[in-house]
């Protein structure tokens, strides 16, 4: 009998069976304070980060765009008043809580998007369906990383674009004063403000365990993505990775 396999949590090895799960009760656990510790822990930089991504993401009335891990449903609101009446965005997310405050934002805003609780892995949409696919800082909390890239490019048509924004690997001289916030600063605001010092360290060891920026753009190529380029912001804190469905 073979060995179960094992990926990574964090810094911890956990059953491959075991870290959706994980994800899940990470989440469930900050939904309700998630956009305020997204403000405090980047100082508002988020916000920056994702107006750099709607931007090149550049939508278009009337394209159909699916925002995967779409949280809180910023990007999906930035893409719904991009794509218009004719358009159409489509939220998915792995966590119940997160996927239903990104609904309801979403209808403040005057905005109907479907929104489907499921796994990135196993997308649950025909092939070539969207003009962009989009995935925000949700990457890095995925069991298979490959497989949820080349689902991602699968149900992306050809000639459309596939977009991730997630942390990435820092500028080498701010490593140091960056692991110390990480680590330090980080899990005190999420003891302080979330009430979950746990689930920020959490966030703090799954950045370091990512892909840094060129292994994701051999990722992304491996899923059968073309001409994948990469702009690193605030020093690399943060990456936009985009590529082209062939």
């Amino acid at each position: 009998m073979s060995e179960d396999r094992t990926t990574h949590f964090g810094f911890r090895e956990v059953p491959e069976a075991d870290k959706a799960a994980r994800v899940r009760e990470v989440f469930s656990s900050v939904a309700s304070n998630y956009d305020r510790m997204n403000d405090l822990m980047s100082l508002g930089l988020h916000r920056v980060w994702k107006r750099f991504a709607v931007s090149v993401a550049a939508v278009r009335e009337g394209e159909r765009v699916l925002d995967v891990a779409s949280g809180s449903g910023d990007l999906a609101a930035a893409f719904s008043r991009a794509a218009g009446p004719t358009g159409r965005v489509v939220m998915t997310d792995i966590n119940g809580e997160m996927l239903a405050v990104g609904r309801d934002r979403l209808l403040d805003e005057g905005f109907l998007a479907p929104a489907a609780r499921c796994d990135a892995e196993r997308l649950p949409f025909p092939d070539n369906t969207f003009d962009l696919v989009s995935v925000a800082f949700g990457l890095r909390n995925m069991t298979h990383k490959d497989r949820a890239l080349a689902e991602m490019a699968r149900v992306t048509r050809p000639g459309g674009r596939v977009m991730v924004l997630e942390f990435s690997k820092v500028w080498a001289p701010l490593a140091k004063p960056y692991d110390t916030y990480s680590f330090s600063v980080l899990p005190w605001l999420g003891k302080r403000v979330a009430g979950d010092e746990g689930a920020y360290r959490y966030l703090a060891e799954s950045i370091r365990m990512h892909p840094d920026q060129e292994t994701l753009k051999t990722m992304m190529e491996t899923a059968g993505l073309v001409n994948v380029s990469y702009h690193n912001l605030s020093l690399g804190v943060v990456a936009l990775h985009r590529g082209t469905r062939p």
